[in-house]
Formats: C-alpha cells, sequence, structure tokens
C-alpha cells in the first residue's frame, strides 16, 4: 500500500523481547554478584592480637584490653555509618525493579555486618570488654539493634517485593502487550497482598512510590513501543490499541481492586493520589486513541481508494493523487519534533490533529466529486456493482461511502452501454468470429456467441441480488434491451448447428471410403506415400466433440466415429509412422546403394499397395495391414543395415588411405646428428613401403566385403554378380578419389614441411677449385628427392584394378612385345591427373629453391678465392724477386693470418630451411690453403734472412782482417 512501512514481522519482536529478557535475567545475576562482593568489603576491624587464651589471661593484659576497647569503639562507629549511609540511598532508576534493587542491595551490606557480629572471635571479644568496661558494650549492643530492625526490614521488604519481581519484569522485557494485559490484573492482586502484610508498604507514603514506578514503567514501554516518529504502518494499528487497553487496564485494575478492598471492610482503603497514578497513563491513553484514528482514517481511504475503484473508473492517474494526498496526511505526525506522550506539549498535539482533521475533510470532499465524476463514465457495470457491494461490508468514509451508494442508476446506463458494445461486436463478427486455437469453426462460432452472451448475462443475473434496482425505469428499459440482444444470439447458434448437422450427414459417409494412403510422385527416390486421413474427417470428429459438450444431438454415424477417435488417431499415427519409416529407408540410400537394392524397394512397396488401392477407412485389416508393412519394413531396414555396415567399414579403409602420411620425416636422433639427404630419402621410403603394405592389404579387403553384400542381396558368392556392377563401378571410383586425395595431401604436406625451418638432413660443402660445390652435387640432391617424390606417387601401382564388372582384382596381362606381364593398377591413372602434376611440380620448384637458396649462401666463401685461384709458387717467387723488406712479408704473412682467424670463426653449419649446410670441410680446406701461403712466404723469408745474414758475416770478417 503506498504510503504504508512495511509491517515489523512477529517473529523479530518474539526473538527481540526474549533477548531482551534474558539481557534483564542476566543483568539481575550480575548486579546480585556486584551487591554480595561490595558486601563483602565491609569488614569489621580485628585486632592483630593472639585471641587463643582464655578471658582470664587477655583481662591479665592491659595492653590487650586497650587495644580490644579501641576495636569495639570502631566497630560502633563502623555500624553507625553503614546504617546511616544506607539511610541516605535512593533507588537508582524510576521503575519497579529499581526499588527490588535497592532493598536487595540494602539487605546484603546489613546482613554481612549482622553476620559479622555473630562471629565467635567477636562474642569473645565483647565478652572480654563486658568484664573491663560495660557501657562501651552497652553502646555497642544499642547499636546492634538498631541494625538487627533496620536489617529485618529489608529483609522482609525483599521478601514481599520478590512476589512483584515477575510481574515487573513482564513489564519490562514481556514478548507483547498481552503479556502485559495478562500480567496487570495479577500484580494488582499481589500488591494487595504486599498491602495487607507488609509492614512497610502498608501506608500511603510507601505504596504509592511504589504504584508510581509501576505507572512510570507502563508509561515508558506504551511510548517505546508505540513509536510515533518510526511507524510500520500496518502494524502501529495493533500495536497502539493494545497500548491503549494497557493503559486503561492499570486504571481499571486499580479500581477494581481498590472497590474488593472496600468491599471486604477488614483491610485498609486505597486512598492513594489519582493524580500521581494516572495523569500521565490517562493522558497517553487519548493520544493513543487519537493514533488509532489517524491509522483507521488512512486504512479506510486505502479501502475505498484501492484496484477495484481504478479498474471501475478507468482513471488510475486521479486515484493516485488522491492516494498522494493521503500519504501526506500522516507526514506532519511522523515529522513532529516533539514528545507526543509529554503532557506539557498538549496543546502542540492538539494542533497537529486539528491540522489533520481539516485535511480529512478536504480529502473527503475531493473524493465524493471524483466518485461523481468516475461513476459517470463506468468502464465495467458488473465491477463496479461489485465494488459497491463490497462497500456495504468493508470499513470506509461514512460520507464516501452513502456517496457511493447513490450510484446504482451510473451502473444501470453502464450496463446499457455494455449491451450495445457485446452486441456490436456480435454484428460485426458473426460471420468470421474469432476463435479459440483449439476450436473448430461451427462450434467455435457457437462457443464464441455463447462468451459474449455470458458476459452481459453475468452481469444481470449479479443485479437480481437487488431486486429493486431492476424494478427502477432504468432497470427495466436494460432487462428489455438483454432480452433483445439475447433472442438474436440465440438464433444465430440454432442456425450454425443446422448448417453443421446436415453437411456432416452428407459428407461423412464419403470421407470414410477414401483409401488409406495416397501416393504422390518424386522423380529422384521413386514414388511417396502420404496417409489419406481427411482434414475435414479431423474437423468433424472436434465439431462433433465440441457439440456433444454444447448439449446438441448429433448425427449417429459422426458420434460413432467420434466415439472411436482414439482407435483412428492410433491408426493415422501408427500408419505415419510407417510411411515416415519408409522415407527415411529410402532417402538414406545414396544413388549406388538405391539401384544395388532397386528390387528389395518394389517388394516392400508392393506390401504398401493395398493401402492406396484397396483398403479404405471402413475397413477391419487396418491393423493387420500396418503389422505386415512393419514387418517388411523391419526386414528391408536389417538388410540396409548389414549393407550399411560393410559400407562404413568400406568408407573406414579410405579413409586411413587418405590419411595416411607417405612422408614420416625422420627426426634426429640423441645426438643431434642429421642424416646425409640420401639417408634421409631412404628412410622416408622404408616408412612408406610399411604403410603401403598396410593400406594395400586394406584395399584387398574391399573385395570380400562387396563379396559379402552379394551374398545378403543375391545369396551369392562370386564377386562379379551382373546385378551389383554398377556398385562395384561406384566403389572403384571412390577408391580412385582416395588415392587422388591421399596423394594430393601428402605431396602439400611434404611441400610445406621442406620449407619448414627445422633441417632434416644434412649436406656438405668442399672446395673444388676454382669454384665451392655441395656433396652430394646439386642435381644430385634434386634428384634423390624428386625421386622420392616419384615413388610416392608410383606407390598407387600397389593398388590392383578390379576386372570390368566385378569386384575382383585383375591379374596380369601379357602384352605383345613386352617381356614382362602388364599389372592394370591406378597408377596409369593417377599419374596423368593434372592435379597431382601440378603438386609434384611445385614439391620441383620448391627443392630447386632450397637448392639455390645453399648454393647462394657458400658464395659468400668465394671472397677467400685468391688461396687457391692465383699459383702460389710463381706468385711468391715474384715477390721474392722484388728483394721486399721484412715489413712488406710482414704484412703479406698478418693478411693470410687474418684470412684464418676470419675462417675460424665462421659457423660450422648453416641451416638452409630444412638443409643444414656442413662447413666444416670447407673451413678446414680454406685454412690449409691460407697456412700453406704463410709456410712459402716464411721459406723465403728464411732463405732472403739467412743470405742477408751470410753477406753481412762476410764484411764483418773481411773488416776484421783489415785492421789486423
Amino acid at each position: 500500500i503506498p504510503g504504508y512501512r512495511p509491517a515489523e514481522p512477529r517473529r523479530i519482536d518474539t526473538v527481540r523481547d526474549e533477548l531482551l529478557n534474558s539481557v534483564h535475567r542476566f543483568l539481575g545475576h550480575v548486579e546480585t554478584t556486584l551487591q554480595q562482593l561490595d558486601a563483602c568489603e565491609i569488614k569489621l576491624h580485628i585486632p592483630e592480637l593472639d585471641l587463643k587464651p582464655d578471658v582470664e589471661e587477655l583481662l591479665a593484659s592491659p595492653e590487650v584490653v586497650m587495644e580490644l576497647e579501641q576495636c569495639v569503639m570502631s566497630w560502633q562507629a563502623q555500624v553507625t555509618i553503614v546504617m546511616e549511609e544506607q539511610q541516605k540511598k535512593k533507588p537508582q532508576a524510576p521503575g519497579p525493579l529499581a526499588e527490588i534493587e535497592f532493598w536487595r542491595e540494602r539487605a546484603a551490606v546489613l546482613s554481612a555486618l549482622s553476620e559479622q557480629l555473630k562471629l565467635p572471635l567477636v562474642k569473645k571479644i565483647l565478652n572480654v570488654m563486658t568484664r573491663t568496661d560495660p557501657g562501651t558494650v552497652q553502646n555497642l549492643e544499642l547499636t546492634v539493634n538498631e541494625l538487627n530492625k533496620f536489617h529485618l526490614k529489608s529483609m522482609d521488604n525483599v521478601r514481599f517485593l520478590s512476589t512483584l519481581e515477575r510481574h515487573f519484569k513482564n513489564l519490562v522485557s514481556g514478548v507483547d502487550f498481552g503479556v502485559i494485559l495478562d500480567t496487570i490484573p495479577q500484580m494488582m492482586n499481589s500488591l494487595r497482598f504486599v498491602w495487607i502484610i507488609s509492614r512497610h508498604y502498608n501506608t500511603d507514603e510507601h505504596m504509592v512510590p511504589l504504584m508510581e514506578r509501576i505507572a512510570w514503567e507502563l508509561s515508558e514501554r506504551v511510548a517505546r513501543v508505540v513509536n510515533v516518529v518510526l511507524f510500520y504502518w500496518i502494524q502501529a494499528k495493533a500495536k497502539t490499541l493494545d497500548g491503549k487497553k494497557v493503559l486503561d487496564l492499570w486504571k481499571t485494575s486499580y479500581f477494581e481492586m481498590r472497590a474488593k478492598i472496600e468491599a471486604s471492610g477488614q483491610d485498609s482503603r486505597w486512598e492513594f493520589d489519582r493524580k500521581k497514578l494516572f495523569e500521565k497513563t490517562d493522558y497517553m491513553a487519548t493520544i493513543c486513541q487519537d493514533l488509532y484514528d489517524i491509522l483507521q482514517t488512512v486504512e479506510e481511504f486505502y479501502n475505498i481508494f484501492g484496484p477495484e475503484l481504478k479498474a471501475v473508473t478507468g482513471d488510475p492517474k486521479r486515484i493516485d493523487e488522491v492516494l498522494h494526498r493521503v500519504d501526506s496526511l500522516v507526514v506532519p505526525i511522523e515529522e513532529i519534533n516533539f514528545d507526543p506522550f509529554s503532557i506539557r506539549k498538549m496543546g502542540s498535539w492538539k494542533m497537529v490533529m486539528q491540522d489533520f482533521i481539516t485535511e480529512v475533510q478536504a480529502i473527503e470532499g475531493e473524493a465524493m466529486n471524483f466518485i461523481d465524476q468516475s461513476f459517470k463514465a463506468l468502464r465495467s457495470a458488473t465491477a463496479a456493482f461489485e465494488l459497491l457491494l463490497k462497500f456495504k461490508n468493508i470499513p470506509s468514509r461514512d460520507a464516501i461511502n452513502k456517496q457511493m451508494m447513490k450510484k446504482f442508476n451510473d451502473i444501470l446506463a453502464q450496463y446499457c452501454k455494455e449491451i450495445d458494445m457485446i452486441n456490436s461486436i456480435f454484428v460485426q463478427n458473426k460471420d468470421n468470429p474469432p476463435l479459440i486455437k483449439t476450436h473448430p469453426p461451427i462450434a467455435g462460432a457457437i462457443y464464441w456467441e455463447r462468451f459474449l452472451f455470458d458476459c452481459i448475462k453475468s452481469t444481470i443475473m449479479r443485479f437480481k441480488e437487488m431486486p429493486e434496482m431492476l424494478e427502477s425505469e432504468q432497470g427495466k428499459e436494460a432487462k428489455t434491451k438483454y432480452l433483445t440482444v439475447g433472442r438474436c444470439m440465440r438464433t444465430y447458434e440454432q442456425e450454425k448447428y443446422k448448417c453443421w448437422h446436415d453437411e456432416t450427414k452428407q459428407k461423412l459417409p464419403l470421407l470414410m471410403k477414401r483409401t488409406l494412403l495416397a501416393i504422390f510422385s518424386n522423380f529422384e527416390k521413386g514414388v511417396r506415400f502420404r496417409v489419406n486421413f481427411a482434414a475435414e474427417l479431423k474437423e468433424i470428429i472436434t465439431e462433433t466433440k465440441y457439440m456433444d459438450q454444447l448439449d446438441y444431438s448429433i448425427p449417429e454415424l459422426a458420434q460413432n466415429i467420434a466415439l472411436q477417435e482414439d482407435k483412428f488417431l492410433r491408426y493415422t499415427h501408427d500408419l505415419q509412422n510407417l510411411v515416415n519409416r519408409y522415407h527415411s529407408l529410402v532417402d538414406s540410400l545414396n544413388d549406388a546403394e538405391y539401384l544395388l537394392l532397386s528390387e528389395q524397394i518394389c517388394e516392400l512397396r508392393n506390401v504398401l499397395w493395398p493401402g492406396c488401392r484397396r483398403l479404405n477407412w471402413n475397413a477391419l485389416g487396418i491393423p493387420e495391414f500396418i503389422t505386415r508393412g512393419n514387418q517388411a519394413a523391419s526386414k528391408f531396414e536389417s538388410l540396409l543395415n548389414q549393407i550399411q555396415k560393410n559400407a562404413r567399414d568400406i568408407e573406414a579403409k579410405l579413409l586411413s588411405m587418405e590419411t595416411v602420411n607417405l612422408f614420416k620425416l625422420p627426426t634426429p636422433d640423441k645426438t643431434g646428428h642429421l642424416p646425409g639427404v640420401k639417408e634421409f630419402c631412404e628412410l622416408i621410403e622404408m616408412e612408406r613401403m610399411k604403410d603401403v603394405n598396410v593400406l594395400s592389404g586394406r584395399y584387398t579387403a574391399i573385395g570380400p566385403l562387396l563379396t559379402k553384400m552379394e551374398s545378403l542381396i543375391l545369396q551369392t558368392s562370386t564377386g562379379k554378380a551382373k546385378h551389383m556392377a554398377p556398385y562395384y563401378a561406384y566403389w572403384e571410383r571412390k577408391v580412385f578419389d582416395s588415392l587422388i586425395k591421399m596423394l594430393l595431401r601428402n605431396l602439400s604436406s611434404f611441400n610445406k614441411s621442406l620449407t619448414g625451418n627445422n633441417p632434416l638432413f644434412q649436406i656438405d660443402a668442399i672446395l673444388s677449385a676454382p669454384d665451392i660445390v655441395l656433396e652430394p652435387k646439386y642435381n644430385e640432391v634434386y634428384k634423390l628427392i624428386m625421386q622420392c617424390v616419384r615413388d610416392c606417387v608410383e606407390s598407387t601401382k600397389r593398388f590392383v584394378r578390379w576386372m570390368h564388372g566385378t569386384c575382383i582384382e585383375c591379374p596380369p596381362q601379357q602384352m605383345d612385345g613386352e617381356d614382362e606381364p602388364m599389372v592394370f593398377t591406378y597408377y596409369s591413372d593417377v599419374c596423368q591427373y593434372p592435379q597431382v602434376n601440378e603438386g609434384a611440380m611445385a614439391l620441383s620448384q620448391t627443392v630447386q629453391r632450397l637448392l639455390n637458396m645453399s648454393v647462394h649462401y657458400l658464395r659468400r666463401w668465394l671472397r677467400f678465392r685468391l688461396l687457391w685461384k692465383m699459383d702460389r709458387a710463381i706468385v711468391v717467387e715474384k715477390f721474392a724477386a722484388r728483394r721486399p723488406s721484412c715489413v712488406m712479408y710482414d704484412e703479406k704473412l698478418q693478411s693470410y693470418a687474418r684470412i684464418k682467424k676470419d675462417v675460424a670463426q665462421q659457423p660450422l653449419t648453416k641451416d638452409v630451411h630444412i638443409i643444414q649446410l656442413n662447413l666444416e670441410l670447407l673451413a678446414h680446406t680454406v685454412q690449409e690453403k691460407a697456412q700453406a701461403w704463410i709456410s712459402s712466404l716464411g721459406t723465403l723469408l728464411n732463405k732472403s734472412a739467412r743470405e742477408d745474414l751470410d753477406s753481412l758475416h762476410s764484411k764483418l770478417t773481411l773488416n776484421l782482417c783489415l785492421k789486423l
């Protein structure tokens, strides 16, 4: 409901109150424990003397006597102080439980002192002091007597108040107001008991404050529960009413108990101050009544402006506006900034209530004006009538309710409009009425007409609940219009039925004579069948069922057929399954299988022909026909399953042929060593031969499978049945296609592998002056790889062709002019296939491109060609003939040393896609050439140096001789 806050669940209230009750009990235990601990802290001072000797010995010691005298005097002072402190204490809270706790605390303290004064040691000290100073002991005894009286009074009060404790706890933490309502009368009886028995609470002086505390607790509980600021509007009404009952019961129970006390004439009367006890609770009861009236008013407005009025008036926007004003009624109450339960705010609360009453009157006036306008443009007479009847039984605003009871004439006017509208719909659509999906045309039209008639009939039947309404002038007019339209609809219904009755008697016999099945042609798979159960026959059965529900008489034949509807449905269902099964079996055949099983298909059709020529829907042999058809279909299906199973086996063998890998590339061993190109090709050829042997065996097994099919179909096992010749040719073509796919896939895969980046074989690079060449040579490598490709294509020679019209492999044939017999294989056709030749050509180009890339890389080594291109002896002699200096020799030697170093830094292998070039021999040869140049130059340098040394030695010797 707009404006209403959701009600707080009852379960949450219960859990909350039980939790509070448990917390209060726990707090009570804690406070009692604390009181006992506090009481224990009040201890009488015992001097630290040896008091074990008897009294005479103690009296003999003046020091002990003096110490004990001071002790007794301190006891008197301590007891006096405690009593004075207790008399000054007041309860710490305004509730009745605080009164109980107050007396319990006092009783605990006084009890602790009393018990200590009864200790044997204390009595012994007092005995000693009585012998020495009786006056001091007498003073203490007077004080102790006062303490005992005070203690006895406290204990009595605790005992009497304990009888009220359960009631007081219910007031504080009861689950709901129901508990409090049950508690108040019992609590009053307990209060009367305390009033009579107690020596403390038997006077106005002490009883009135206790009852004031009870009144305060009740007021506090009601104020806490009936919270006008945090209203849950659905739940608040009940809580507010219960709160008022609690406050009223408090006062009522008081006066009832007061009357009982007066009637007894034995006990003191209750002449308490009523203002103290009831002024606040009475005022709070009036506030609760005001809050209840507010909630009642809001509820009455929502009862009026509900979904029913929206449906009747068709103006939900205007109703929502009124409801918005109703919601606004409670806003000032929710937003008040004062305590409405405070008597001091009585004037402020009266102003709030006056504003509320004024706004309610304004809303009532607007609502009545809106109702007057809305009932002049009603949407539904029935809904409006139901609404008015409802307002007789639900609580709502009296003024608005009286206004709505005057709207019956508006309802009759609306009903006349509805009759005109229904009649208009009937006239416009009676020739082509809207039908429910499951309804047949005629019965559906009658159902439609009866629905329209019921729309106006149900309303006027409701009007009969108020006869005075139809007896008015406007009521008579509405009744006349209703009868006129009803007669027209009844005539329409009878005409529809008569037309259907006559047509059914004429058509039904002809429809039942139709054959069970009908034939229509399909050029691909021969004739097709369909169930020949006429749609008109289905319609007649449906019409019959619905006409029977409409209580019309049915033609006998139609009734008999309708009673057998389940049988005909079963027949049509079984026939449709049979036809679908036939079509499914035929459609599952490919063209080759269709030709292969043509005789069996004809046999199956012959079983179905009677359903197209002889049997009709009146026949008694329909079940037997269906059984024969299913048996023939099962027989054909069993044969077909075996044929197709063998075909799947052949397909699996051909698939293995298509997916075989004829270029299984060898992987490097654990040392990383790669084979040479010749070894590489040989390894591929070895793996290929293994796979081709397996495939050849699988191909050879195809013939026996076809022979097995022959035995299933023709009961022969020759492998050369004429009837199966097209089927043999079909599989021969499939074998050829699989071989082509095998070659194309393998050639493409091998071509892709050749351009990979992982080296597969190794080729040596060597120096063959004046060039650097491959070993094996370029052409040899090319021939080896292409021979591997040719071997792959020639592997199809292992697949021998079948003899014409058979599935038997053709034996070798001796040809004229040939020494070796000719074996007819698929190779002769495969090698001429254009795409196979294109694949081989692509591989040839890839191999050439790889080899060219390898040769191109080796050209980089030609920068060292001067080492072997020039004649070393001639060049060195010419260089020596120029009588070069040592520096020139050094430059030459350094240049050749650099060449050796450069060669040593070159990688010894180079990967060109799948080719790994081994450069180790080439590098070693180049280094040897450089070293040869260094050796030749060194020899000449040594010879030149020796000659110069000998010449210098001769000159030195000659000069020495001349000096001598």
